[in-house]
């Protein structure tokens, strides 16, 4: 019985195998009925996710990609791989060159049915959860920059080419509102079993957590990827999985730059990863910098159901801190130097080994753009208070009411956004540590 079993799992996956397809989509050269062969691409990406099955490849040519119906999102609700970077004739693949872009606008910010990312991952609920997945997402940009809405001149910097970011509703001279989507997003309930990858990707001026990735059981692995002037957090990975450790996520040869606070009062959040509860996490030659808080957030679910390894990533210019860990009641916050005294064998942490601070800050010349760099690290806030001396203040002061007044807050940035030419050029910036030349 046993070797029947086995026999017919073998056969299973063999002939899993066998259905996996390769589909290929051009925007310049595609058309919607073609086959989606090289010969003959399908045009739009959205049309080819309904087309494909679990397991299968779709090839991305270069161009900027939008939704069905130019809805700005796009549901992945199977196990598919999608690589990018290719010529309009899939002769060649470059990434950086060819660049196969996700850029909504912000004047299709009304469209119903907005997903929560621009890459919105959620399984057919009505089907079981895919098991024994591999999904890849290789050689794409994700760039909400064009969608956001900044003020045209408050909190411009001179050089830099918007003003500051505005929370919904305020709009500056947009049809609508800042987008508050997350670039890739996960649903908790998706049950995925499996392995998923993201590589030698670009995550840009996200509205909200780049990466916000809930998995179930299996692999998360993300490795050479720039993450570049996000809200609130680069990249993070959750788990729904009541067991410790069913989730395991390696963040490798990452660039994370220029994470933002949820508001401009620069007091909340602005981490450039997080490490949380219920998942492994192996954190290796990294460059983490230029975080509004903290470089690495280890506060977020319980230390006994963390294992985390924090190896030799480099880490520069966090405004507050390199790390936050909880010890309670207290938040305490940790230079890179203190690391393997202060947080090693604690925290959930089992490795905390040859991190370090950026020793040569000339590798940036040229690579980040120096007006914005300029202006973040001169970049300070404030408030003032004022109160109402009328006669309605007197009656409150009279009966006991506290006095009401006005608070002004005044930021010199926030979360401008970068350019992209800009944000390409991070690749390949540090010699082994950080995301490398896409080869």
């Amino acid at each position: 019985m046993k070797r029947l079993m086995f026999v017919a799992a073998v056969a299973a996956l063999f002939a899993s195998s066998l259905q996996a397809a390769d589909l290929y989509v051009s925007l310049s050269t595609g058309k919607k009925k073609n086959a989606g062969t090289k010969e003959a691409p399908l045009k739009n990406l959205w049309h080819a996710l309904q087309t494909a099955s679990d397991g299968d490849t779709i090839h991305l040519a270069e161009g900027v990609y939008p939704g069905n119906a130019k809805c700005n999102w796009f549901l992945i609700d199977k196990a598919v791989s999608i690589v990018g970077g290719y010529s309009a004739d899939f002769s060649v693949r470059d990434p950086l060159v060819h660049r196969t872009m996700f850029q909504p606008l912000n004047e299709n910010n009304d469209k119903k049915g907005t997903g929560l990312g621009i890459f919105t991952i959620q399984f057919d609920m009505s089907k079981p959860a895919p098991k024994g997945v591999n999904m890849v997402f290789d050689g794409l940009i994700f760039d909400d920059g064009q969608a956001q809405s900044y003020h045209a001149v408050k909190g411009k910097p001179e050089g830099v080419e918007t003003g500051m970011w505005l929370e919904p509703p305020a709009k500056g001279d947009t049809p609508f509102a800042s987008s508050k989507r997350y670039l890739v997003y996960s649903a908790t309930a998706n049950r995925a079993e499996g392995d998923i990858t993201f590589r030698n990707c670009l995550f840009l001026n996200a509205g909200n957590i780049a990466m916000n990735l809930n998995w179930y059981k299996g692999k998360v692995v993300m490795e050479n990827n720039v993450f570049c002037n996000n809200l609130m957090v680069g990249a993070n990975v959750y788990s729904s999985n009541p067991q410790p450790g069913a989730v395991e996520w390696e963040f490798k040869n990452n660039t994370v730059l220029f994470t933002w606070s949820r508001t401009s009062e620069l007091s909340d959040m602005g981490f450039g990863i997080r490490t949380t509860g219920n998942v492994n996490s192996d954190v290796e030659d990294n460059v983490i910098g230029l975080s509004v808080l903290t470089g690495w957030d280890n506060t977020k679910g319980n230390d006994k159901t963390k294992k985390i390894k924090m190896d030799g990533n480099v880490f520069f210019l966090n405004r507050q801190s390199d790390a936050q860990v909880t010890k309670s009641p207290s938040v305490v916050k940790v230079t890179v130097d203190e690391f393997e005294d202060d947080i090693e064998d604690n925290y959930g942490v089992e490795s905390a080994q040859e991190n370090e601070s950026l020793s040569d800050p000339s590798v940036f010349k040229g690579r980040l753009n120096a007006a914005y760099l300029n202006a973040f690290l001169s970049m300070k806030y404030s408030e003032s208070a004022t109160l109402d001396a009328g006669k309605l203040n007197a009656f409150r002061q009279a009966v006991g009411l506290p006095q009401q007044g006005t608070i002004v807050s005044k930021v010199d940035m926030f979360a401008n956004r970068y350019p992209l030419e800009d944000a390409l050029k991070l690749f390949g910036a540090v010699d082994g540590k950080g995301a490398q030349n896409i080869k």
